[in-house]
């Protein structure tokens, strides 16, 4: 399945609304998306995941290296909306705190 990223950038808050899987096929394109989101001005990023089924440990190392990436750069970062098989995922690999992560 394509993964479907669009953005909804406001003063206060940059959301990257991200639908589809997010696998090994397409997590470059969820990388580039949150690098681009974390240089933009507002201090609040958000992972609107409402629309994402599905997630491998290659796109959950994509969202660990993003939330480093928002604390090195002082930027609040989480991702919202998170559905269960998704939620499951990043709790057994033991990052859902980690990165911010919570359910729908």
């Amino acid at each position: 399945m394509e993964l479907g990223i669009t953005t909804s950038p406001t003063p206060e808050r940059y959301t990257v609304h991200v639908a589809g899987e997010v696998d090994i096929s397409n997590a470059d394109a969820l990388r580039t998306a949150i690098d681009l989101a974390l240089e933009q001005p507002p201090a609040e990023v958000e992972l609107d995941f409402s629309q994402v089924s599905y997630i491998d440990s290659t796109g959950i190392g994509v969202l660990v290296g993003a939330a480093h990436h928002a604390r090195d750069h002082q930027k609040s970062f989480a991702i919202t909306g998170a559905q269960v098989g998704v939620m499951r995922v990043a709790q057994l690999l033991g990052v859902d705190k980690e990165i911010g992560m919570s359910a729908a």
